[in-house]
C-alpha cells in the first residue's frame, strides 16, 4: 500500500495511516479486505485537497465557469439554428454545416491571430504591465477590420467555390446563399472575439459571460423568427439563419465597446487612449498570433474538407455528418471555456515567472475536463436518441428515419475520439499560453494533411469506403494530436517561454 502515498501530501498520509492502522489491529483477512476502502479514501483525500488549494480544482471551476456558459451559449445557439433548420428541411440543414463551417475555416486564420492578443494580455496583467495592455488589444482590432474587408473580396467568388465542390444543386444553391450573408459579420466576430479576450485575460470574464448570452438569445429569437417567416419580411430558411447570425454578432461587438469606453478601462490599460497603430506590437501579435491562426485554420479546414467530401455520400449521409458534428459542438464548446481558461491562467503565471503553478493548473484543467467528457462519451454510446430528438422532433418522419439511423452510429466515433480531444485542448492551450505556437503550428500542418485531409480524399473519391471508414480517419487524428501535445506540454519547454517584451515596465 505504501506506493500509493509517494505523490501524496502529509496531512493526507497522517489520515491514512491513522485509519490504516485501525483497520490492522483488527487482523487476519479484514485488512486486506478493507484494501479497495482505503485506495478510494487516498483518492477522495487527493481530491478535497486539490480542491481546495490556490489554483486547485474550485479555483479554475470558478474562474472557467462564466466562458463554459460564454461557449456553451455558442453551441446552444449553433444548436438551436441547425434544429430549426431540420425542421424547415432536409436540404437547409445539410447545406448549413459545409457552408458554415467553409466560411468559419476561412475566418479562423484571422480569428486565431486577432485572439492571440489574450495571451499578451495575460502576460502584461500577470508582470503587472497594464499600461501596455490597451496597444496590444487595438492592434488585433485592427487585424479585425483587414479580415472584415478581405471577406467582402470574397463574396462575388462563392457560386466558384460551391461549384467546385460539387454538391447536389439544391443543396448548393442553399450553400451559396449562407456563405455570402454570413461573410457580412466577419469583422464583428474577429473584433468582438478579441475584446472578448481581453476581459478574459484581466479576469472579467462575468462580462464575457453576459455579452454572449445576450448574444445567443439575440440570435434564437432571430433564428425563430426569420427562418419561419414570422415577420413576413420575405425571408425565410437558411438565409433567415445567416442574417440572424451576424445581427447577433454585430450586437455583441456593441455590447463589448460600450463597456470598453467605462472610466476604469480607460484609466488603468489605456483602451480609448492607445487606439493608435503600433508597427511593432502589430509584427509580435502576428509574429506568436499568425502560427496560433494557422493552427486554428488548420484545425478547421481538416474538418471542413471531411464535410464536404462526405456529400459525394449523398444528402442524408452529409446531414447526419451535419448533425452528428453539431451534436458533438453542444458537449464540446464548454471545454473550450476550459482551454481559454488554462491559456489565461497559464500566461499570467508565466508573467509572474511561476511556471510550476502554470503546470500543476494544465493538469488540474484535463482533469476536470476528462471527467466531463468521459460521461458525456457514455451518453453518446448508450443515449444517442436523447441527442437526435431535437431534430427528428418536427422533421418528416419518413426522410429522417435513415439521417437518424446514420447519426447514431456516428456518435459512437464521436464518443471514441471526444475523452482524447481534452488532451488536445488543454495542453495545446497551455503551451500557446506560453507562447510555443510555432509547435501546434507545424503539428496541424503536419497532422490535418497526412492523417485526415489526404486519407480521407483516398477513401472517399479513390477507394469508395463507406463513410464509417472515413470517419475512422477522424478518430485517428484527434488522437494523434492529442497525445502529441501532452508529449510536448511534458517537456517543459514551453516554462521558458514569453510572448510580451522582456524589459521592466516604466
Amino acid at each position: 500500500m505504501n506506493f500509493l502515498l509517494r505523490k501524496t501530501d502529509d496531512s493526507i498520509k497522517q489520515e491514512f495511516l491513522t485509519i490504516k492502522e485501525k483497520w490492522q489491529r483488527k487482523g487476519g483477512p479484514q485488512y486486506f479486505l478493507a484494501i479497495p476502502f482505503l485506495f478510494l479514501l487516498i483518492a477522495k483525500l487527493k481530491f478535497q485537497a486539490r480542491w481546495n488549494e490556490k489554483f486547485g480544482y474550485k479555483y479554475i471551476i470558478l474562474f472557467a465557469f462564466p466562458l463554459i456558459l460564454s461557449t456553451g451559449s455558442w453551441s446552444i445557439q449553433h444548436f438551436v439554428d441547425r434544429m430549426f433548420l431540420a425542421w424547415y428541411s432536409p436540404e437547409s440543414i445539410a447545406a448549413s454545416l459545409p457552408s458554415g463551417i467553409l466560411n468559419f475555416a476561412i475566418i479562423s486564420i484571422f480569428l486565431g491571430t486577432a485572439s492571440y492578443a489574450g495571451t499578451f494580455i495575460a502576460q502584461y496583467f500577470g508582470s503587472r504591465q497594464y499600461e501596455k495592455i490597451g496597444s496590444i488589444l487595438w492592434q488585433s482590432i485592427y487585424l479585425a477590420v483587414i479580415a472584415g474587408i478581405f471577406f467582402l473580396f470574397l463574396i462575388p467568388y462563392a457560386p466558384e467555390m460551391f461549384d467546385f465542390i460539387g454538391h447536389d444543386k439544391d443543396v448548393k444553391d442553399l450553400e451559396i446563399v449562407y456563405f455570402k450573408i454570413l461573410c457580412l459579420g466577419a469583422f464583428p466576430q474577429v473584433a468582438a472575439s478579441s475584446i472578448g479576450g481581453f476581459f478574459s485575460s484581466i479576469n472579467k470574464t462575468v462580462t464575457v459571460m453576459w455579452v454572449n448570452i445576450i448574444m445567443t438569445v439575440i440570435n434564437i429569437t432571430l433564428d425563430y423568427l426569420l427562418i419561419f417567416n414570422k415577420l413576413n419580411l420575405g425571408v425565410e430558411g437558411i438565409e433567415g439563419a445567416a442574417i440572424a447570425t451576424v445581427i447577433s454578432v454585430f450586437c455583441a461587438l456593441l455590447m463589448y465597446g460600450v463597456i470598453l469606453l467605462l472610466p476604469k478601462y480607460r484609466r488603468k490599460f489605456n483602451t480609448i487612449q492607445a487606439w493608435k497603430f503600433n508597427p511593432d506590437k502589430f509584427k509580435r501579435l502576428l509574429k506568436f498570433g499568425f502560427p496560433n491562426g494557422v493552427q486554428f485554420f488548420l484545425d478547421m479546414a481538416g474538418f471542413t474538407f471531411f464535410i464536404l467530401f462526405v456529400g459525394k455520400y449523398g444528402k442524408e449521409s452529409l446531414a447526419a455528418t451535419s448533425i452528428a458534428f453539431n451534436i458533438s459542438t453542444l458537449a464540446f464548446m464548454p471545454m473550450i471555456g476550459f482551454g481559454i481558461t488554462i491559456s489565461v491562467l497559464v500566461g499570467q503565471n508565466l508573467g509572474r515567472n511561476k511556471s510550476s503553478v502554470a503546470e500543476r493548473i494544465a493538469y488540474s484543467g484535463f482533469h476536470l475536463t476528462f471527467g466531463y467528457m468521459f460521461l458525456i462519451s457514455l451518453a453518446y454510446l448508450f443515449k444517442a436518441e436523447w441527442f437526435i430528438a431535437p431534430f427528428s422532433a418536427f422533421a418528416d418522419s419518413g426522410s429522417f428515419a435513415n439521417i437518424a439511423e446514420i447519426t447514431t452510429v456516428l456518435l459512437k466515433f464521436i464518443a471514441l475520439y471526444s475523452i482524447f480531444e481534452t488532451m488536445s485542448i488543454i495542453f495545446a492551450s497551455a503551451i500557446k499560453g506560453a507562447g510555443d505556437t510555432f509547435f501546434v503550428m507545424v503539428t496541424m500542418i503536419a497532422a490535418s494533411t497526412g492523417i485526415l485531409i489526404i486519407p480521407s480524399y483516398l477513401s472517399i473519391f479513390v477507394f469508395n469506403w463507406s463513410l464509417y471508414v472515413s470517419w475512422i480517419f477522424t478518430v485517428f487524428y484527434v488522437v494523434t494530436i492529442g497525445f502529441t501535445f501532452f508529449i510536448r506540454f511534458r517537456q517543459s519547454k514551453w516554462k521558458s517561454m514569453r510572448v510580451i517584451e522582456t524589459e521592466e515596465p516604466n
